[in-house]
């Protein structure tokens, strides 16, 4: 006997939907940023500019990488996909944090190279296209963050790069700053060091939460050593094991459980209050909310049929 709690997995169309016109928007805003700040780098040759134009090119390939895995996360579920597309924004966040990973660690290197051979650079120039980056982003930062960024790892994949990029704006303009008052030309690689750092750290964070989806990893905050204490504690309940927890997406954390019960459960038709009291318990007792939760209520002597990879 199993049970557990219907949704539909391919659900959640309004808010993606909004999601993707905000994505469309700030994808706009990179895009522009991008051409203004090669155009910039290429006339003023600021690494800093460049650095952070090549920032902008990896975030324009991850906002598209967002925006294909926000239109496919629409898409309903179907007998062979079952949940849907909606692991798309966690691929589409795993390739941003990736390209966002190889970008940071180039700037660094080239960052640590001109430290020892720095160039000329036209202030003026930097200024100018540094305050424009700087706007732009602004506005892609609002956008997101009234969009509700913290909603999925894509969405803030999305919102960790306009913010990086915003960073690194007021780290191109501070270098210009710097250069313009002391004439220190070094300030420019500085601030492509500072770029790097900002984008390696939290790219490795987001990586890590990606990847551990993808390796379906028990979510973070559930401690199955206290869910199985927790299901053993409810009446009737003899055995938990099987017991497995994971994420099909940030949104959406998952359970299931082979549960044995007493035989007297099942002869007085007792199983189904059973049933209701362990999703009560799972529920009740755990930070992480798991709206889809699956139990096999089986009798003592079911377990010897099983495979032995079940036991």
């Amino acid at each position: 006997m199993s049970g557990g709690h219907s949704h539909d997995h391919g659900g959640g169309g309004a808010k993606t939907a909004d999601h993707r016109r905000r994505l469309v928007i700030v994808l706009a805003l990179t895009g522009t940023v991008l051409v203004v700040e090669v155009i910039g780098a290429l006339v003023s040759g600021s690494l800093a500019l460049l650095a952070d134009a090549g920032h902008m090119l990896t975030d324009t390939a991850g906002l598209v990488i967002a925006l294909i895995a926000a239109t496919l996360a629409l898409r309903p579920a179907t007998p062979r996909r079952t949940w849907g597309y909606r692991r798309a924004e966690v691929l589409g966040a795993t390739l941003q944090a990736a390209a966002l990973l190889a970008v940071g660690a180039y700037v660094l290197i080239e960052g640590v190279r001109r430290l020892f051979e720095p160039e000329e650079i036209a202030t003026t120039a930097v200024l100018i296209f540094g305050v424009v980056g700087l706007v732009a982003n602004a506005i892609g930062i609002f956008i997101l963050t009234r969009g509700g960024r913290s909603s999925n790892v894509n969405m803030r994949a999305a919102f960790l790069e306009v913010l990086n990029d915003t960073l690194g704006s007021v780290a191109v303009l501070v270098s210009a700053v710097v250069i313009m008052l002391s004439g220190w030309q070094q300030a420019d690689a500085v601030a492509s060091i500072f770029i790097a750092i900002l984008i390696i750290p939290r790219t490795l964070k987001l990586l890590r939460e990606t990847v551990s989806v993808l390796l379906e990893s028990t979510p973070p905050g559930l401690d199955l050593g206290k869910v199985r204490d927790h299901l053993l504690g409810v009446p009737h309940v003899l055995d938990v094991h099987d017991l497995h927890a994971s994420q099909i997406t940030s949104e959406l954390p998952v359970l299931t459980a082979h549960v044995v019960i007493e035989d007297s459960c099942f002869q007085d038709g007792h199983a189904p209050q059973v049933l209701d009291q362990l999703q009560a318990c799972l529920s009740e007792h755990f930070p992480v909310s798991v709206e889809h939760s699956t139990f096999q209520l089986e009798t003592s002597t079911h377990l010897s049929h099983e495979a032995a990879a079940h036991h």
